[in-house]
C-alpha cells in the first residue's frame, strides 16, 4: 500500500477535521484529535483490509481515540456517532462534505446545536448519538414525556435555524 494509503489519508484530512470538530466542539482539541488519528492510522496501516470502507475505518479510529482520551464530564453529551458506517449525523458517503461548503454546513449544524440551552442540547445530542428516550430520561432524571418534547422542540428549532442556510 504505502504511498497510495498515505494519499487516501491525505484526501480525507478535511473530512477528518470536520468530524473531529464535531466531536470536540473545540478548534484546538479538533486539531489535536486529527493529528493523533492521522498518526494512529499510519501506525496501523498493516491492519487495514483492502476493499473495506477506508473512511469508516479511519473515522472509527478517530471516534475511539476521542472516547478514550478526549471525552470530559462537561462534554458527556457531545455528538458521538453510532451510525452504521460511522459517518456523523447519518451523512452518506456522497453527502458533499468533501467540499468546503459541506464542511461549513457541518460547522453550522454543530454551532446551532451548541447554541441550545443544556436542557435541550443534552437530550438532543444524546438522542442523535443513539441513546433511547428511556435511557436519556433515566440519565437526566426526567420524565419520559419531558425528554421526548425537549428533543422534538430541539429538532424543530434546528430546522428553523437551518431552513435559510444553503
Amino acid at each position: 500500500m504505502g504511498k497510495m494509503f498515505e494519499e487516501r489519508l491525505l484526501t480525507l484530512q478535511g473530512n477528518m477535521l470536520n468530524f473531529a470538530y464535531m466531536l470536540t466542539s473545540n478548534r484546538d482539541d479538533a486539531y489535536d484529535l486529527l493529528q493523533d488519528t492521522t498518526l494512529k492510522v499510519l501506525d496501523n496501516e498493516e491492519k487495514y483490509v483492502e476493499n473495506t470502507n477506508f473512511k469508516g475505518w479511519v473515522f472509527t479510529i478517530m471516534r475511539n481515540i476521542f472516547i478514550n482520551n478526549y471525552r470530559k464530564v462537561t462534554r458527556e453529551a457531545t455528538v458521538v456517532d453510532r451510525t452504521e458506517d460511522l459517518y456523523h449525523l447519518n451523512f452518506s458517503q456522497d453527502s458533499g462534505l468533501e467540499t468546503p461548503e459541506g464542511g461549513i454546513a457541518v460547522a453550522e449544524i454543530t454551532r446551532a446545536i451548541n447554541s441550545f440551552s443544556d436542557d435541550y442540547r443534552v437530550p438532543f445530542s444524546m438522542h442523535i448519538s443513539g441513546y433511547k428516550y428511556s435511557e436519556i430520561a433515566e440519565k437526566m432524571g426526567l420524565p419520559l414525556g419531558t425528554v421526548k418534547s425537549r428533543i422534538f422542540f430541539a429538532r424543530q428549532r434546528l430546522q428553523d435555524i437551518l431552513k435559510d442556510y444553503k
